[in-house]
């Protein structure tokens, strides 16, 4: 695959956000202080409920994380919201009015909601610098985007999201040189770059040094208030650094919610998920 051809494949990924087309995100209803609704979510997979009627509530500004074992139902549900699955049934909305059902994966991404993945895609043979860049207008065309003079907003706004993600003295280094931390911290800054109203940020610190999961942690809780974000983790450490409240899925559906030390005594939990690990 040439390099040509590589940028391609990734800036896909970040074609859809309002800051690179320039067009304003609709106003979100937050009047009850609910950014996401999730009520009634079911999707069943050949026989296999990975979601079973679940009812999930993120309010605006917070930082919750999601934890579970494996098929607990994390990953479905952030296709659901994304638009990358269709549910059986149930409904998602965003504020009050906006039904995300009824919209494309680029439509979601438009009203500004955005999703890092586990593994860190970034362009490896270009700069951290031209990475955001690349993020920042990936809606234009390929060439007029490798080509394109920023403005002074643009730039002082990719100066910024450096300061935010602590890569301001690495602007300069090919992201392929940096390290696993490092790589996420990027494409978080990917994503940042358009501004989002919701981020959905999975296994953020796996692989990590312990220093580089302090940082993301505070990175995470540096990000909640002006946005919301929802953190999907298995590093229960990592998760009791951040979390105030915490939702536990089992099997498709809501387990137990609370503070990370409600959950970690609730019977139920212990059970089936934290085990020894309380």
């Amino acid at each position: 695959m040439t390099m040509l051809e590589n940028v391609k494949r990734t800036v896909r990924r970040y074609q859809t956000w309002p800051l690179s087309t320039g067009e304003k995100q609709p106003a979100i209803d937050i009047s009850h202080q609910v950014l996401l609704y999730v009520e009634g979510l079911s999707v069943s997979f050949d026989g296999f409920k990975a979601l079973n009627d679940l009812n999930l509530y993120i309010n605006d500004g917070e930082l919750r994380c999601l934890i579970g074992a494996n098929g607990a139902g994390k990953t479905t549900l952030m296709d659901v919201i994304t638009g990358k699955t269709h549910p059986d049934s149930g409904a998602v909305y965003f504020g009050q009015t906006i039904d995300l059902l009824g919209k494309t994966e680029a439509q979601i991404a438009q009203l500004g909601i955005g999703r890092k993945f586990q593994k860190p895609t970034v362009f490896e043979e270009q700069t951290v610098f031209a990475n955001l860049e690349l993020a920042m207008k990936a809606n234009k065309g390929i060439v007029s985007t490798l080509l394109a003079r920023l403005s002074p907003s643009e730039l002082d706004w990719i100066s910024e999201v450096l300061d935010t993600i602590g890569l301001k003295s690495h602007y300069q280094m090919l992201a392929g040189a940096l390290s696993h931390g490092q790589k996420q911290w990027l494409e978080i800054g990917m994503l940042l770059i358009a501004d989002p109203r919701l981020m959905l940020v999975d296994e953020p610190v796996a692989g990590m040094t312990a220093q580089e999961t302090e940082r993301t942690a505070e990175l995470l809780t540096s990000l909640a208030g002006e946005r919301t974000v929802v953190v999907v983790e298995h590093d229960m450490e990592f998760v009791r650094s951040i979390a105030k409240t915490v939702t536990v899925l089992h099997q498709g559906s809501v387990l137990a919610e609370g503070s990370m030390s409600d959950v970690q005594s609730d019977p139920a939990v212990i059970e089936v998920y934290l085990g020894e690990e309380q």
